[in-house]
């Protein structure tokens, strides 16, 4: 089993440290997208699945690292990081909008909002506004926004899927 903050170890300091009513709260969570994922699968396959690939902490994970790709210009060890990976961030990233609208205020409000806040002023040191768009052919939501968050219409300082 792999671990979920391989490369991302700003999100497992505050993770250990949550508070027993957050993690519970984050784990409603998960069990609501398990059963997401769940529905997704052939009935036969449903019961071997008992934990969510996405679930909340991975979502955190997922954020820390593609941050860190993009302030050293490079993935993590030997990990390739396709174009196409940057796109499946941001939208990884919007859904942390949705979960974080979902918790109590002791979680948006404390570590993990902070956390969050951190993670995406990194961003946007590591990134510049794109009002052109240039990477639009690669990398666009799978999901419709009325108006798309800001991270959307920026690009990486240093491309992590050239190096």
């Amino acid at each position: 089993m792999s671990d979920v903050f391989s490369s991302a170890p700003q999100s497992r300091a505050v993770w250990e440290a949550l508070p027993e009513p957050v993690l519970e709260s984050v784990g409603r969570c998960d069990a609501e997208r398990l059963e997401v994922e769940r529905a997704r699968v052939a009935p036969h396959l449903r019961e071997r699945i008992v934990k969510p690939v996405y679930s909340v902490a991975d979502r955190f994970a997922s954020w820390e690292r593609l941050v860190r790709r993009m302030e050293t210009g490079r993935p993590e060890g030997d990990d390739f990081y396709p174009i196409s990976a940057y796109g499946n961030d941001l939208d990884s990233r919007d859904s942390l909008d949705e979960v974080m609208n979902t918790l109590p205020a002791a979680a948006r409000e404390g570590t993990l909002g902070t956390l969050l806040a951190d993670l995406d002023a990194r961003f946007d040191a590591a990134s510049v506004p794109d009002p052109a768009g240039s990477l639009r052919p690669w990398v666009r939501p799978t999901k419709e926004h009325a108006q798309l968050p800001g991270r959307w219409c920026r690009r990486p300082l240093r491309t992590p899927w050239d190096a």
